[in-house]
């Protein structure tokens, strides 16, 4: 399909972390005009000063309905043309100790709620896009991220829901899965068990270019890296072969991220899915 980018108000939430800035970064260069918003307002000036056209730069927390108002009454007037649902946090770690209406109300209910309230600025469009950005652990469910593999798992299942809803429609829906990704929101836990697993590692430049392939191509959904999709295969024909794969892999997985204090998440882009395909022998 042929995107005219010059044309186009893209929303992108969780602006201010790693692959949302490398998606405003790739977009700024097709020369798409751009909604940015995050909660961290120092972070979003200096991506400011980084992107070469004038763009729109919103703080809000999209987890409040104060914050989700505040993008639609942005997107009423520009109009808006692709909403990018980026935001998220994580959690790993003991599901005992997990913050799940934090990480259910940031990663699901509250990309729900903003494409719920943008629906009509998007119909006015000819062409509106709705891109949300789930995971690899989207499709496996792995120790130790139990209450994020349910809000990515509830994503994936959301948006391809609506793909069919709309069909034939003026607004297409689209999932984007990243796998492990280079990011400030891993902390060093998740560091030692990517390098203990031996797992794949990408840029965010790397999501960034996906993202506009998937655009491009019109593609309904995307997952990064093929031994990732090939994983995600066998975990859905023969998921009793993938509880023995990751079951030799519990006692690396635990004594990564259940030896030490879990510290804050943080809301920013999702960036935490891990390449496990590698490991299965």
């Amino acid at each position: 399909m042929n995107i005219e980018w010059q044309n186009q108000v893209i929303l992108i939430t969780g602006a201010s972390g790693g692959i949302g800035q490398a998606f405003a970064k790739a977009l700024d260069e097709k020369g798409a005009h751009l909604i940015l918003t995050g909660r961290n307002e120092v972070k979003l000036k200096q991506l400011k000063q980084s992107l070469k056209h004038h763009h729109t730069f919103l703080t809000a927390d999209i987890s409040l309905h104060e914050g989700r108002e505040k993008l639609i009454h942005a997107c009423e007037r520009l109009p808006v043309s692709i909403l990018v649902n980026n935001a998220g946090t994580t959690h790993v770690g003991e599901f005992t100790s997990a913050p799940v209406e934090s990480v259910v109300t940031t990663n699901l209910l509250s990309p729900m709620l903003l494409t719920q309230g943008l629906i009509p600025c998007l119909a006015l469009r000819p062409n509106a896009h709705v891109v949300n950005v789930g995971s690899a652990f989207g499709s496996i469910g792995f120790a130790a991220h139990s209450t994020y593999c349910a809000t990515k798992f509830a994503l994936k299942g959301w948006t391809e829901s609506l793909h069919r809803e709309y069909h034939g429609s003026n607004i297409q829906f689209h999932y984007l899965a990243p796998r492990a990704t280079y990011t400030a929101i891993n902390d060093e836990r998740v560091v030692a068990l990517n390098q203990a697993l031996g797992n794949q590692v990408d840029t965010p430049d790397v999501v960034a270019q996906a993202l506009i392939k998937l655009l491009e191509q019109d593609k309904a959904r995307l997952s990064i890296g093929f031994a990732e999709r090939c994983f995600a295969k066998l975990n859905a024909i023969l998921p009793n072969v993938v509880d023995n794969a990751l079951a030799k892999q519990l006692s690396i997985i635990k004594r990564h991220t259940f030896s030490k204090s879990e510290p804050n998440q943080h809301l920013n882009s999702v960036q935490n899915n891990n390449d496990l395909s590698s490991k299965l022998v």
